[in-house]
């Protein structure tokens, strides 16, 4: 991805187009409308199977893993134009929490033994992992940690519950936030994760599930040094980053849906989309979309070239691009009519993982207070 110095004017590679093209055709083969359906239904949430066709054919878990680690090493431009795929098919499984909020984590956390221990296996695909960070507060930032760690002989013992945990019920591996008795956040995996007590939570979203965890006297290992969260402060920036772009590519199909649904109906002897009204809700909504795209374009593109103003673009990223989505998804089912409140029509699944993406990682208001933070006002 290359930026025109005098007007910041994002230009893919042909590289990139060609990356693009092939991720949006293999999830139209795998993931069309009625897979997604039948996953929103099913036990797990997700296909193992295909799961495996986006490890074994498109290497798409460890994109950005680096290739010491089995991964491919590429950028978060990469990973930003694979998320927007994701966003506009509404992909369920646990891609973006296993392959990219939790190896973030672990990339983030310094420590290159555990880096070395987990990420091959997370590239790989075998390896589903989560980051358990949330309690019943569903707060994302360090002051809502309340999980305890203390020491037993030696060996860490976590005790606490994670509430709101990504895919939490299907998760091999799971890095756990808590506090120890210094009152330091630190980071630990739980690799035995049959020893845990794990409850399904009824989401808005069945497209991205989540889960209650409990811990009692859970064996783990500490991963990194005493205070982990700086590391994990900058792992679920870049996630944010991430996510924007997933948004991004979910409001464009809202928006691709309502132009395509106006031209053909039709009231009064001509198609909707000629009214004044509707045209100028579908240009509004187009100029939302294209700016929320160059927002969330540049914080991925400031994670892999400007580090120092990667944390402002992710939080403006995130916050704006919730909004823009939110909005979009309101407006396909508003011109979509009576049609657009029904269960057989899709604006509905877009409605409800825009709203529930909105609340990942924290909402809009909290990233606009890191924002806020992160430039001294």
């Amino acid at each position: 991805m290359t930026i025109d110095s005098d007007f910041t004017v994002f230009t893919l590679t042909d590289d990139q187009r060609e990356f693009r093209s092939t991720v949006r055709a293999f999830l139209e083969h795998h993931v069309p409308e009625s897979e997604v359906r039948r996953l929103m239904a099913s036990e797990k949430g997700f296909d193992p199977t295909i799961w495996r066709a986006m490890a074994d054919q498109m290497s798409l878990q460890g994109l950005i893993i680096p290739e010491a680690y089995g991964g491919e090493g590429f950028g978060f431009a990469e990973l930003g134009l694979v998320l927007e795929e994701m966003g506009g098919a509404l992909v369920p499984g646990p891609y973006f929490t296993s392959a990219v909020l939790t190896a973030g984590a672990l990339m983030c956390s310094g420590d290159e033994e555990a880096c070395e221990r987990y990420l091959p296996g997370i590239a790989s695909g075998e390896t589903i992992a989560t980051l358990a960070l949330t309690e019943r507060s569903g707060r994302w930032d360090r002051d809502g940690i309340e999980t305890t760690a203390g020491q037993d002989g030696g060996d860490w013992m976590l005790r606490g519950t994670k509430h709101y945990v990504p895919d939490g019920g299907i998760a091999d591996l799971v890095l756990v936030v808590a506090r120890a008795a210094s009152g330091a956040v630190g980071l630990f995996a739980v690799e035995n994760t049959d020893d845990l007590v794990r409850r399904e939570q009824s989401t808005l979203d069945p497209t991205r599930r989540q889960a209650v965890i409990e811990f009692v006297d859970t064996a783990a290992i500490r991963i990194g040094g005493e205070d982990a969260w700086p590391g994990l402060s900058h792992a679920l920036s870049q996630a944010a980053a991430a996510l924007a772009n997933e948004q991004v590519g979910g409001a464009q199909r809202c928006l691709d849906q309502a132009v395509a649904y106006v031209k053909v109906r039709s009231q009064f002897g001509r198609p909707v989309g000629s009214f004044q009204a509707i045209r100028h809700r579908c240009a509004d909504l187009m100029l939302d979309i294209e700016c929320a795209r160059g927002v969330a374009q540049y914080a991925v593109h400031a994670i892999d070239h400007f580090p120092t103003e990667s944390e402002s673009a992710a939080a403006l990223a995130k916050a704006y691009c919730s909004d823009v989505y939110a909005r979009a998804a309101a407006a396909n089912i508003q011109l979509h009519g009576g049609i657009g409140f029904t269960w057989e029509h899709p604006a509905h699944m877009y409605y409800k993982r825009a709203r529930s993406s909105a609340m990942l990682l924290g909402d809009p208001s909290f990233h606009r207070g890191l924002l806020a933070d992160s430039i001294d006002i």
